[in-house]
């Protein structure tokens, strides 16, 4: 950490626009070798939990620990970032996360559910990591291309994300070369990736981006004010006090912990959904059976993950180019508009495989949206002192929602059916929504400046 600290305490001989355009591209290949993980976790996570509990109704357990421990550990991970700065916290959570992922493996070889949900846990840090990573590209970004280089950060998982799903096959083969059990093969490109990934962030992230940023304020400006060193129990209430302080950062806080909620409710089920309206009760098939997936629905549900996480983040450069153009709240206007198109698109047509991935590719473009317009409205929002605080307070709330909504989902759909939780997923959207247009009506007549 001494090289580390030397290079932060030499902030005012470093060019910060040329330190701002490694930074964008070491996080950008990191995401990129990270996101193999999260893709293999969401394509098969569900299928693994089924198989190793015995019951459909874990089917959303492992989704719901990744997000549970992504939102318990968000604030902790922003906290040793506001200390160490970013490469700490970072590679805390990708190195973690590989630890998660050799847990799974194991978890497949011993056919124990407890030790898979404790690999889920850890996997969840990465999912923390990869959170704040969005925000580590604009600590240096100057105002006018902030979207654009959260934008960028969150592109770059494209690549491996979409390849995690479609690895299950590759995968397989892998597993059965070193003796595993074929439905643990992706997990091995996963420890890889995560490994890769943490290696890269802790060697290429020098000097750390934000405490070269709070470098440069202390040479050029007072001492910021803010709350960014609180801790425990008081980090969240400091956080929330300084988001209720300022009415476009509630906005930005509703609009992506909204969408991440549904977007983790209506995914976590899809493949379930897909199973059953394959090989399940939905075709035909008794029930007790639903959980033991062929090859053939393993590649649907795969090519479906794909192209839903492609939604999500193919576009991201768009939306962030849109973000900076056009404006944060019109482009959170369309995320949720999205949002609520495509649980309609997906709960009205559940019959059809097609009309469901047709939906999960809309909900990706409206999380993406949604997501990269809030959060760089919210990291502007607030005093720069209270912003790391509040990004984590954001990562912690969106973590909430995600496992809420995933762990509520299997009970819902149970219930009332995919398509009844896709009905209850638009009207989030439409709350939203109803929230948001009168704001952005407001801010059209008169533009709020930004935080800083």
């Amino acid at each position: 950490m001494k090289i580390f600290d030397a290079a932060a305490a030499a902030g005012t001989a470093l060019d910060p626009q040329r330190v701002q355009r490694r930074t964008v591209v070491v996080l950008s290949a990191a995401q990129l070798l990270s996101g193999v993980g999260s893709g293999a976790s969401l394509s098969v996570g569900s299928l693994l939990a089924v198989q190793l509990a015995g019951s459909n109704a874990w089917a959303g357990s492992v989704t719901t620990t990744m997000t549970l421990t992504a939102a318990l550990t968000a604030l902790p991970l922003a906290g040793l970032a506001g200390r160490r700065g970013r490469r700490a916290a970072l590679g805390t959570g990708l190195l973690s996360a590989m630890t998660g992922a050799l847990l799974v493996i194991l978890a497949t070889v011993t056919t124990a559910f407890p030790v898979l949900l404790l690999g889920a846990a850890l996997l969840g840090l990465g999912t923390a990591a990869n959170l704040q990573a969005r925000f580590a590209a604009v600590d240096l970004a100057d105002p006018e291309h902030r979207g654009r280089s959260l934008a960028i950060v969150v592109w770059a998982v494209t690549v491996g994300a979409v390849a995690g799903p479609n690895l299950i096959q590759p995968g397989a083969l892998v597993g059965q070369a070193l003796g595993l059990p074929p439905i643990s093969g992706p997990f091995v490109f996963s420890t890889a990736g995560l490994a890769l990934a943490a290696l890269l962030l802790l060697i290429g992230l020098r000097p750390d981006p934000l405490l070269l940023a709070a470098r440069l304020r202390s040479t050029t400006e007072e001492p910021a004010k803010g709350t960014t060193g609180s801790r425990g129990r008081h980090a969240l209430r400091n956080g929330l006090r300084a988001v209720r302080a300022a009415p476009r950062a509630r906005l930005a806080l509703l609009a992506v912990v909204a969408a991440h909620g549904c977007m983790a409710a209506v995914m976590s089920m899809t493949p379930l959904h897909l199973q059953l309206l394959t090989e399940g009760p939905l075709a035909g098939h008794p029930a007790e059976h639903a959980h033991a997936a062929s090859t053939d629905v393993f590649v649907l549900i795969g090519f479906t993950i794909s192209l839903h996480i492609a939604g999500m983040y193919a576009l991201s450069p768009v939306m962030g180019w849109l973000t900076d153009r056009v404006g944060r709240l019109p482009v959170i206007l369309l995320g949720h508009g999205l949002i609520l198109l495509a649980v309609c698109v997906a709960g009205f047509g559940q019959a059809q495989p097609v009309l469901v991935t047709t939906g999960l590719v809309l909900l990706g473009l409206g999380w993406s949206a949604a997501t990269i317009a809030g959060s760089t409205l919210l990291a502007e929002s607030v005093a720069a002192g209270d912003r790391v605080l509040v990004q984590g307070v954001s990562d912690t709330l969106m973590g909430v929602a995600g496992a809420v909504g995933s762990g509520f989902a299997g009970l819902v759909m149970s219930g009332v059916g995919y398509q009844g939780l896709n009905l209850v997923a638009a009207a989030v959207a439409a709350a939203v929504l109803g929230a948001v247009i009168p704001a952005a009506a407001r801010s059209r007549r008169s533009p709020e400046p930004a935080a800083g």
